[in-house]
């Protein structure tokens, strides 16, 4: 009988949920959803200098907020810092470590030689077989692994295909600092077989970690996981994802008014493909998703792909849930304090009348917010400059006939509105655009907003009329 499929996100906590750890903790969870498997979350907070509590906060509701849950506890790797002791001075009783004596400055003159040298091994070994009685007095010695010399190290990665590293080339690592903290190198081998991880899947910026893990799974006589290696994210010339590309965390995406649904349908394309098929239910992703599809060279980001993707969504849900998310993603949007404040059961009545216009020309939720200010705008309103343009003394005088005209419909609704204005464009010789332009700066300030008569519907007749007697002739 096979064990069953166990994966993790292990994300450091010194900064937000940035969007390649969404997609690796993404790629995570698929893969254990798709086996029937479970997904692990640890926190690798070992690094006790940069490690915050806003950031952990920023990591567990990025990946709530993108509905990704982990089964179980949160595991914080500091937490364990005596297993991971336990182990190294058990290494250490089995003379596959050994305890080291050399100072900051013999350190220090061992690495700028062997780089002088161009050589990568920047440990010399000065330790590794001497005496410890010629130590300094004092001293308190790290504890480093006794790794093979010659020979190879070798990883067989699910999307890198064999890696080989001369050993001779790798370094014996520290295992303990002197004060007696474990590495991040040996919490990871200790945690991932604790936690009986059958699959690591992350980032190639871990591929050289690959390779002096493996080492520490070979001391301890260890089994290693099956391990992934995905290429990282690149902007879309090519280069290091930087923050005017993307490089963004989480909770920027949230406030820029994406839908988790759609980052999630983005992420999952980024370095792996099914087909030719774009687009993903949640079911279709995890039924389809296999190591296989993830591709070798860098995924590129695109940010008009992933606005049109998210178009694509908020076209296609629902009407009440937009009516949410619209309500959910204020307090993350600046300056929306006054918005919120005027969200009662009336303007969400509104608001989900609207909803229908409004979402087929929306590609966020914050183009959303926007299209739907008419609704939550004061009297009189403010008038932008384009739409002050449009308001002429003339068409002041248009728009006290406009109310006139539709003072007469009774019985209001975007039909019977549409009918009326018509009506007066035909009796008074005037083009449809010469009456709707006006019409529209006088209802909403702008030159651009959802279909007119729709906006009337939402608006109602007493509001409609109160606001073009605002705009009507002086």
């Amino acid at each position: 009988m096979t064990a069953p499929i166990v994966t993790r996100f292990a994300p450091s906590p010194t900064g937000f949920l940035h969007i390649g750890g969404a997609r690796t903790a993404l790629f995570n969870w698929l893969y254990a959803h798709k086996h029937g498997g479970r997904m692990l979350l640890r926190i690798e907070d070992t690094d006790r200098e940069r490690s915050t509590d806003a950031a952990i906060t920023a990591i567990l509701d990025g990946l709530k907020w993108l509905e990704l849950d982990w089964d179980g506890e949160v595991i914080y790797q500091f937490s364990r810092a005596a297993r991971h002791r336990e182990v190294a001075e058990s290494l250490l009783a089995a003379g596959k470590a050994y305890h080291c004596y050399a100072t900051p400055e013999e350190l220090t003159a061992m690495r700028e030689k062997a780089r002088a040298e161009g050589r990568t091994r920047l440990y010399d070994g000065l330790w590794r077989d001497r005496d410890p009685s010629e130590a300094p007095a004092g001293m308190k010695p790290t504890i480093r692994l006794r790794a093979p010399q010659t020979g190879e190290t070798v990883i067989e990665d699910q999307v890198q295909g064999r890696v080989v590293w001369q050993n001779e080339n790798l370094d014996d690592l520290v295992l303990l600092r002197g004060d007696g903290t474990p590495t991040y190198m040996l919490a990871v081998v200790v945690d991932d077989h604790d936690m009986a991880i059958t699959h690591i899947i992350r980032g190639d910026d871990h591929l050289i970690n690959a390779a002096r893990q493996k080492q520490i799974y070979d001391a301890l006589g260890w089994g290693i996981p099956s391990m992934s290696h995905i290429p990282l994210i690149h902007g879309p010339d090519g280069s290091k994802l930087s923050k005017r590309h993307g490089a963004l965390g989480v909770d920027a995406y949230r406030a820029m008014g994406y839908l988790p649904a759609a980052l999630r349908n983005y992420l999952v394309r980024l370095g792996w493909s099914h087909g030719d098929q774009e687009i993903f239910s949640t079911e279709e992703m995890i039924a389809a998703f296999d190591l296989s599809g993830i591709g070798r060279s860098a995924a590129r980001f695109d940010f008009p792909k992933l606005e049109n993707l998210n178009g694509h969504y908020i076209r296609h849900t629902d009407d009440q849930s937009l009516v949410r998310m619209f309500e959910g993603v204020l307090p993350y949007v600046p300056n929306s304090a006054g918005l919120s404040a005027k969200l009662n059961d009336q303007t969400r009545a509104q608001l989900l009348q609207a909803m229908p216009s409004l979402k087929e020309r929306a590609k966020t939720l914050i183009e959303l917010i926007d299209s739907a200010y008419y609704i939550f705008a004061d009297r009189p309103l403010e008038i932008d400059t384009k739409a002050a343009a449009i308001l002429t003394p003339e068409n002041r005088l248009l728009i006290g006939r406009l109310r006139v005209a539709l003072w007469e419909v009774k019985d209001w609704s975007a039909e019977a509105t549409e009918t009326a204005m018509r009506a007066f464009a035909d009796q008074n010789g005037l083009k449809f655009g010469a009456v709707a332009q006006p019409l529209r700066a006088a209802l909403t300030g702008r030159t651009t907003s959802p279909g007119i008569f729709d906006v009337l519907a939402v608006l109602g007749r007493e509001e409609s009329l109160a606001r073009l007697d605002d705009q009507g002739p002086d």
